[in-house]
Parts: structure tokens; C-alpha cells; sequence
């Protein structure tokens, strides 16, 4: 039977707030420098701020699995975050801003500063997909959306530097600090290895060419990518990862469902990783998820 509707339908709050997270996607995370919080940000444009010692606390109710604070950082989404130790950075289409964690602790979210990369166009906005911090030059490596990772001398807020190699989108980027290596993940399936001092690939790992991490069903796309010097995580299209960097191998496949899109390293004990859902998987070790965050 056929019912019309009236022209304008209104929907109570919590059917639009239930749609949203359906529909939610955590693209970005990042741990506080004195490690107790985790911030993470999603396809909304909104960052939430969680208190991990909170959520790990052997007394931790569901409560603590909620965040402590959220707010509304850019109009796109928050494609990735970053911390220094005393900023939280956030990029979204084309730009980058910093927040300051000790007022986001208080609950204030104003921006201390917005910049944007040297662009070939003025009119060209792509994302930035990540970012990390270089400690040999206090620059930021900045991945995205032009196929180009751009290296920022923090000290003068300028962009001195771009590295060109891949043939698709950027969406990881990590630093290897003690072999002054710069690691890039894309769209083109390419996870690439270069020297930070010459600007130079030395290293280009096809990751969907392994048997044992290829998915063709999710495609070649690198999303996720993080590292300790000695081993390396990543994952997109292809399985979620470890890799001993040494061999240029991988190491250890997780049985995950769907495609891990942000996942980073914990004090060597805790693994957090985010993706198509409002939820956060943390692992308490490199086996064993132990619960989930959620928005």
C-alpha cells in the first residue's frame, strides 16, 4: 500500500546521529606527547580526543571507550593528524593546522596557525594524506593528494623541498630516523624508500605482488604505513602487514576484515588501528585485539 509523505519529513536527532556513524570512516590518529591521550579523526571533519590511559585501566567501564572531547577541525575531512610535543597538526584539503594540546586538554579548540604546500596551481586543493615529523631536520614530510611528498622547514614555516616518484595519490608517509629514510605508501600500490639527504628512492616495495598480502578483491592501494626502523606495518588493498625491513619482507599477515586505512605503534606494546567504521581496534599485543574505541 502507497502512503505519501508530506513534503518535509523530520527525523528524530538520534536517526541522523545512527546514519553517521554508519557511514563514518576514521581516516587519522595520533598519541599525545606525554602518551595518555589518542586523537583521531574522521570523514566529518571532526577530531575526538580520547584518554587512552582511561580506556586501559584494568577498571576502564565502557565510558572510557568514548572520547573525552570532539570538535569540528576542517569543512572536509581530517584526512591525517599528527603530534609534536606540544602541537597537535591536523590536515585536511589543501592545508594544515596546528592545535595546541595543552588547550585541548582544557577543552579550548582554537587554531594556533593554518599554512598550505607550495601548490603548482593556485586553484589546485588535493588532500594531505600524511604527515611526520623528520627529527634529523625538524621538517615535516607532507604526502597527498598531487602524487608529491613536501618537506617543511618547521623552524621558518616554509616549504624548502618535494620528492617525486609516485604515479598515483600519496596516502602514508613514515620516517625511519636512524637510517635517514623517508617511507611513502599510494594509490599506485608502492610503498617507496628514500634517502632523506639526497632526495633519492633507494627502495620501491610492490606490496600486492606478494602473494601473501594480496587482496585484488580491495585493489593495490597502500593506505596505512608506519614504522619502528627495524620492522614496518602497512596495509589498504593488500592485507595489513609486518614487514622486517632489513630483508624486505613480510613478516606477519593479519587476518582482518575490510581495508585498515591508519595504524600506528604504541610505545612497542600497544597497536591501534582505524578504518570503515566509528570504531578504533587496539591491540594489546601483536596478536590479540583487546577492545575498541569508538566516536
Amino acid at each position: 500500500r502507497h502512503i505519501s509523505a508530506p513534503p518535509f519529513i523530520c527525523f528524530p536527532l538520534g536517526v541522523f546521529e545512527w546514519l553517521q556513524l554508519l557511514h563514518m570512516s576514521v581516516f587519522s590518529q595520533s598519541f599525545s606527547p606525554c602518551g595518555r591521550f589518542l586523537a583521531a579523526g574522521n570523514n566529518y571533519g571532526e577530531i575526538a580526543v580520547f584518554s587512552l590511559s582511561a580506556a586501559l585501566s584494568p577498571d576502564a567501564t565502557a565510558a572510557n571507550q568514548k572520547p573525552v572531547l570532539t570538535f569540528t577541525a576542517h569543512e572536509g575531512p581530517v584526512f591525517s593528524l599528527l603530534s609534536t610535543d606540544v602541537h597537535l597538526l591536523s590536515a585536511g584539503n589543501g592545508e594544515i593546522s596546528a592545535w595546541s594540546w595543552n588547550e585541548l586538554t582544557k577543552k579550548n579548540v582554537k587554531p594556533l596557525w593554518t599554512k598550505r604546500p607550495n601548490y603548482k596551481s593556485s586553484l589546485e586543493i588535493p588532500e594531505i594524506n600524511s604527515m611526520i615529523i623528520n627529527p634529523r631536520d625538524n621538517s615535516l614530510v607532507v604526502g597527498g593528494g598531487d602524487n608529491n611528498i613536501h618537506i617543511m622547514d618547521l623552524e621558518h614555516g616554509v616549504f624548502k623541498n618535494v620528492l617525486q616518484g609516485h604515479s598515483d595519490y600519496i596516502h602514508c608517509v613514515s620516517v625511519r630516523d636512524r637510517e635517514a629514510e623517508i617511507l611513502s605508501g599510494g594509490e599506485d600500490g608502492a610503498v617507496r624508500m628514500w634517502d632523506s639527504r639526497s632526495s633519492q628512492c633507494v627502495h620501491c616495495i610492490e606490496v600486492y605482488k606478494y602473494e601473501s598480502c594480496a587482496r585484488p578483491q580491495f585493489g593495490k592501494w597502500i593506505s596505512c604505513l608506519t614504522t619502528d626502523s627495524d620492522w614496518m606495518l602497512c596495509g589498504g588493498g593488500p592485507s595489513l602487514s609486518l614487514w622486517h625491513l632489513r630483508s624486505l619482507s613480510p613478516t606477519s599477515i593479519f587476518p582482518l576484515s575490510g581495508c585498515q586505512r591508519q595504524a600506528a605503534f604504541y610505545q612497542d606494546k600497544v597497536l591501534t588501528v582505524g578504518g570503515s567504521s566509528d570504531h578504533i581496534d587496539v591491540f594489546t599485543n601483536l596478536s590479540y585485539r583487546a577492545f575498541s574505541l569508538s566516536f
